[in-house]
């Protein structure tokens, strides 16, 4: 597993409308990486994108070909299209595992959290259905956090540290959340699992305690 791409950029806006966004990168041969993210790497919605649960953001390329396959889209999606910072053909959904922890360059990183797909994709492409459409097919993508700051180039292998959770990667998690009426002991299971962002920890927990305040039978229901 090696870095194929590498990605950051600034802040833009989309047309029609002109929301601000930072989906627009720009390829890069070498960055460093801090515990806040990529340097020269800008986040337009920083209460839902951005800081150190989700510093850097990895999507795998051959998600792109199932979404061209899909959508007749007149701007074809290739890497770096999504707003990601790490793109390595080895590595998906199927594979990568929360908590998982790299050493890549001179930078440990560790898988914190599922991406979970933006609106603005579906303006950048003028697709309605295209974040649903990744959603539902779980080709979203995931984060790290950084757990040793340093520089990462294009080429650099991918040397897996350490996966506390073996059972669960990016694809098993989205399952299991998006199940219509998920069973809530898998929820806290997950929420309880090593390296998971504190917050998908916290939302897990509490609609496991809806699932079973809820549940036929259950006193007060």
């Amino acid at each position: 597993m090696r870095v194929d791409h590498l990605f950051a950029g600034g802040v833009r806006f989309l047309e029609p409308e002109g929301q601000r966004t930072g989906l627009f990168k720009e390829p890069r041969l070498r960055v460093l990486v801090t515990r806040q993210g990529i340097a020269g790497d800008f986040q337009a919605d920083r209460r839902h994108h951005g800081g150190a649960e989700k510093a850097i953001c990895q999507y795998a390329a051959a998600n792109y070909r199932r979404i061209a396959a899909r959508f007749a889209m007149a701007a074809v999606p290739k890497a770096g299209s999504f707003g990601e910072n790490v793109g390595a053909s080895a590595m998906d959904e199927l594979s990568v595992c929360i908590g998982d922890r790299y050493q890549v360059g001179g930078a440990q990183i560790e898988v914190s959290q599922p991406r979970t797909p933006c609106w603005k994709l579906n303006h950048r492409f003028a697709e309605r259905e295209l974040s649903r459409f990744v959603l539902a097919e779980r080709i979203t993508g995931w984060y790290y956090r950084v757990i040793g700051e340093g520089a990462i180039a294009v080429g650099d292998a991918f040397s897996l540290i350490a996966r506390p959770n073996p059972r669960w990667t990016i694809d098993r998690m989205w399952r299991a959340v998006n199940e219509h009426r998920p069973d809530p002991a898998e929820l806290r299971e997950l929420a309880g699992i090593a390296g998971l962002a504190p917050d998908w920890a916290r939302r897990l927990g509490e609609r496991a305690d809806f699932l079973e305040r809820a549940a036929p039978g259950t006193r007060g229901a």
